[in-house]
């Protein structure tokens, strides 16, 4: 089980027909973030004409949208579809219209926070979350160089080496291989390695 989301806030701005557009895009966690996070750009754009949003959260399996007085589902869909599509999660979406004076139509204004939140995606940093086991490994110097192929096999990252009377090292790997990659260690060490599940949590994998 893995989800995608993003490491940190990010914003990016265009301008269509002397309207400019900014898309605002968060990680949150509940819901209450999520409208904090919207409170917080509505308060920063106080003059703008529109803050419409999307956000969708792992929590409750919660998503919601508002046009904040756009055409009925001219902005808010268009912004959700977005991170839908982009199978985000934990992510709250704001783009912010200042209206320079021509109407764009239903179309364009689809087209136009489409873009905004797209733009907001491709600015951030993914993640892509999996529960994992973190795994503290003990083994002799002379077996250490067998390690990094088995490593490259589960795809387990490293978090932390440790080279003193022998080598200790920490790493992740996806829980659901944990198992497999702890008597792959062991089988191709000849059981002179220790091995021990130490924590379960959730990991980028990305």
């Amino acid at each position: 089980m893995e989800y995608k989301t993003i490491a940190a806030r990010c914003e990016a701005r265009f301008i269509e027909k002397k309207s400019e557009f900014i898309g605002y895009l968060a990680p949150v966690e509940t819901e209450e973030q999520a409208v904090e996070f919207i409170n917080e750009i509505r308060a920063m754009h106080r003059k703008a004409t529109h803050n419409c949003y999307a956000y969708i959260l792992r929590e409750n399996s919660t998503a919601r949208h508002s046009d904040d007085g756009e055409p009925s589902g001219t902005a808010g869909v268009p912004i959700y579809e977005v991170l839908r599509k982009e199978e985000l999660c934990d992510v709250a979406c704001v783009v912010t219209r200042y209206f320079g004076g021509i109407m764009l139509g239903a179309g364009g204004l689809v087209r136009a926070y489409t873009r905004g939140a797209k733009d907001a995606v491709s600015a951030a940093a993914i993640k892509i979350m999996a529960m994992a086991a973190r795994v503290e490994i003990t083994i002799d110097y002379a077996l250490y160089g067998r390690l990094p192929q088995i490593f490259s096999d589960f795809d387990a990252r490293t978090e932390s080496e440790d080279f003193a009377d022998a080598v200790k090292i920490a790493v992740h790997v996806r829980e659901e291989l944990a198992e497999a990659f702890i008597e792959k260690l062991i089988d191709s060490c000849n059981g002179k390695i220790t091995c021990e599940i130490v924590q379960k949590l959730w990991f980028d994998f990305a």
